[in-house]
């Protein structure tokens, strides 16, 4: 495929649906930009095989997205499907998820020798030594734990870990719950007889700012956390 335009597809419905897009807006708007379809994309077709120049019917189309219109369809696949990238959007996206992750375990892990963080450069000597390769598209902590495993192969290198107490309030509760679940490991926790929440959780030292910052939101600031010493 040219890099002139790429290709954006979803499967729907047991059929397969591509639309040829220009791939820098495409990107863009994958990343969160808020642009046109009209302007992202290259032909205002809808196909079930863009390489071959074969096009969906409108039948496939109206079944599986309720609607003709190429341009409402285009936006559904742009969204939900698969971004083919290019190779310099590949080897950027890589470039920028490798950071993240050297950023990641140099504020989450420390040396035990000396219990200070390892530097980022100290991380990254680590990593090309491992010679290991980055997913663009998995998630940064996900990876992070794979590479800091391998990563004791050759380096010192331990997860430090914060206990947190926390308390929310009956009315931010469910909604403060699901964050507490996803970003932190509970330890110990009990819902008091007014629907409140409280308990004791862990987590790498790393996130326990990200965590404040979405306790804050789903609880309109009214969250409570202390550090254990």
């Amino acid at each position: 495929m040219s890099e002139k335009f790429t290709v954006a597809r979803m499967s729907k419905g047991g059929e397969r649906f591509e639309i040829l897009v220009k791939p820098d807006p495409a990107f863009k708007f994958k990343t969160g930009e808020k642009i046109g379809v009209s302007q992202i994309l290259a032909i205002e077709e809808v196909y079930s095989d863009a390489s071959k120049g074969k096009k969906a019917s409108m039948e496939s189309l109206a079944r599986c997205f309720g609607t003709e219109d190429p341009l409402k369809v285009a936006e559904t696949i742009l969204k939900e499907g698969e971004l083919q990238l290019t190779s310099e959007q590949r080897r950027k996206l890589i470039e920028e998820k490798r950071r993240s992750i050297i950023n990641f375990i140099s504020r989450n892990c420390i040396d035990p020798r000396t219990g200070a963080p390892h530097p980022p450069l100290r991380i990254e000597q680590a990593l090309d030594q491992l010679k290991l390769s980055i997913d663009p598209f998995k998630d940064v902590e996900e990876q992070a734990k794979a590479v800091i495993d391998r990563m004791r192969q050759i380096l010192p290198i331990r997860v430090e870990n914060v206990k947190v107490e926390v308390k929310v309030n009956p009315e931010f509760a469910a909604k403060a719950y699901n964050v507490i679940k996803n970003h932190a490991r509970i330890l110990e926790e009990k819902w008091l007889s007014d629907g409140s929440w409280s308990g004791l959780v862990e987590m790498a030292a790393g996130l326990y700012g990200p965590f404040i910052e979405k306790m804050g939101k789903a609880t309109k600031g009214t969250v409570y956390a202390k550090v254990q010493k």
